[in-house]
């Protein structure tokens, strides 16, 4: 079914808001000003609120009645967690792709987007390491999986490996092993490093909020 206006004008607000704290335009502890925000994206009130209604269940702010909403600082620990979760799920996904029997073919598709990988060019990168995570996730043929994988979206408001450069070699390294595993048919190890590799990413992620002033 396709977004509604105010759906994706809901999410418009929600990722402008994610950056405007990501880049220090929203200090942890202000109040998002609705107005200036509905002005800036051309559109009402009703759908930034929606925004931060969201964006109160992420974390990012916390919304206080006649008071509106304000900026949280994140703690070290819910990156860290939101990170885990990430290598949790994907090992998950990667363990049901290769016990349904989708190892020779899902690691052939794998290893071909390793072979591609341009570390050079942060946004394709991102693509590209997407693209191998989607394949594992389409391959697990799971319903709540990619469920789980959309509540864990949004903790980088853009292109992740543009603004996380030093996290390319570790994922580049990550999903190399991944897709070794994979064609070994051990999902153990494939599962293992999934979790392995996101917490790392979840360490660069830490120190990258610190430099930023997001965390307490």
């Amino acid at each position: 079914m396709a977004q509604s206006r105010a759906g994706r004008s809901a999410d418009r607000a929600a990722l402008h808001i994610r950056r405007q704290i990501f880049d220090g335009r929203l200090r942890p502890g202000t109040r998002v000003a609705q107005a200036t925000i509905a002005d800036e994206l051309g559109i009402s009130r009703i759908p930034v609120r929606e925004a931060l209604i969201g964006l109160e269940r992420e974390g990012w702010v916390t919304m206080e009645p006649n008071r509106g909403a304000t900026v949280n600082a994140m703690s070290p620990t819910s990156v860290r967690d939101h990170f885990e979760l990430y290598g949790m799920t994907y090992g998950l996904a990667v363990r049901r792709a290769v016990e349904h029997g989708a190892g020779p073919e899902l690691a052939a598709a794998l290893r071909a987007i390793v072979r591609a990988f341009t570390p050079e060019d942060p946004p394709a990168f991102t693509r590209q390491a997407f693209a191998f995570h989607r394949l594992v996730v389409d391959a697990a043929r799971s319903d709540r999986i990619p469920l789980v994988l959309q509540a864990l979206s949004t903790i980088m408001p853009g292109d992740f490996f543009s603004m996380v450069r030093a996290g390319i070699a570790i994922e580049r390294r990550g999903l190399q092993r991944i897709a070794s595993a994979v064609a070994a048919g051990d999902a153990d190890r494939a599962a293992n490093e999934y979790l392995v590799t996101m917490r790392r990413v979840g360490t660069l992620v830490v120190g990258l909020f610190d430099e930023r002033g997001l965390l307490r």
